[in-house]
């Protein structure tokens, strides 16, 4: 916008302004640039994954395509597995399912074994982090239960229960409560004196404190132990499963194993690890709400 400011001559007093305004077109309201620019972002975040997928499909198909390779090439794979591939929702009798209800099962079996790991673990944490007596009396417990790896607590799971099902999840509940403890008494005990204090001067009770202070300061350590729980979990279900049987996708891994089907665990193996992502982002994503973005992505 230009304003000019004009003046009559011969008098001595000043004319009141006359404002001349004129319009200019601002140079950012071209409506291509910012669509054009956000794809370009795109593109530029999204290339180097297809770049590295696409050489790592090439250099496994130049490495497999022989006729006496062990193992088979994406094109050999894709061929061979096309029914799984094309079917997920199949839905068969006892074990014949499609890929999508083997990986259900297991989700179902994580789900349970990780949300009691996630109440026990964060309350655990909580008790260790908070008091001095319960951290000399228990951790050393912790530290040499952690390192018991989880599939050598299964025939102990299997005598105590009877049932494979409640055996899987009870490995999942051990493999991942001890990194939500760990983590959640660190953050317990990292939290700043200020905040004790004002839990002091407002009179909180223990409950009070716990969900007020203790919690919020504490979750991005916790969400920390959640996120490696998760990975844990999904982990040991899958190598569980193809020892207990039934329908999950560790089951099927060792089904096709055992049918010398490499294609359909090639493929199975590729539904585990998105899975996993998967699992991963959702707890990661959770995290930065309940924290408003102080845990860690």
């Amino acid at each position: 916008m230009t304003v000019t400011n004009l003046k009559l001559k011969g008098q001595s007093a000043p004319a009141p302004a006359a404002r001349v305004i004129a319009f200019t077109r601002s140079a950012n309201v071209s409506s291509g640039q910012p669509l054009t620019a956000r794809l370009v972002a795109a593109a530029t975040n999204i290339m180097p994954l297809l770049v590295t997928l696409a050489l790592i499909l090439v250099a496994w198909q130049v490495a497999c395509s022989a006729p006496d390779s062990s193992l088979p090439s994406p094109t050999r794979v894709i061929e061979e597995s096309w029914e799984l591939i094309a079917h997920p929702f199949y839905v068969g009798q006892g074990v014949d399912q499609g890929l999508f209800w083997h990986v259900a099962a297991s989700l179902q079996r994580v789900a349970l074994g990780y949300a009691l790991a996630a109440v026990v673990g964060i309350a655990l944490g909580a008790l260790v982090g908070q008091s001095a007596l319960a951290m000399r009396g228990l951790d050393p417990i912790f530290q040499v239960l952690r390192t018991v790896p989880p599939l050598a607590w299964l025939p102990l799971s299997l005598a105590a229960f009877q049932d494979g099902n409640p055996s899987a999840i009870f490995v999942i509940f051990i493999t991942a409560i001890w990194p939500i403890i760990i983590n959640t008494a660190v953050g317990i005990r990292n939290i700043p004196q200020d905040y004790q204090n004002v839990a002091k001067v407002l009179r909180l009770n223990t409950l009070e404190y716990f969900a007020k202070i203790m919690l919020p300061a504490a979750a991005p350590y916790i969400f920390t132990g959640l996120r490696i729980g998760i990975g844990l979990s999904w982990l040991a279900i899958v190598a569980a499963e193809m020892l207990i049987g039934g329908v999950g996708i560790g089951f099927f891994i060792w089904d096709a194993w055992n049918s010398s089907l490499i294609s359909d665990i090639i493929v199975a193996l590729l539904y585990v690890g998105i899975v996993g992502f998967l699992l991963d982002r959702l707890i990661a994503l959770v995290g930065r709400v309940v924290t408003r973005g102080t845990a860690t992505a």
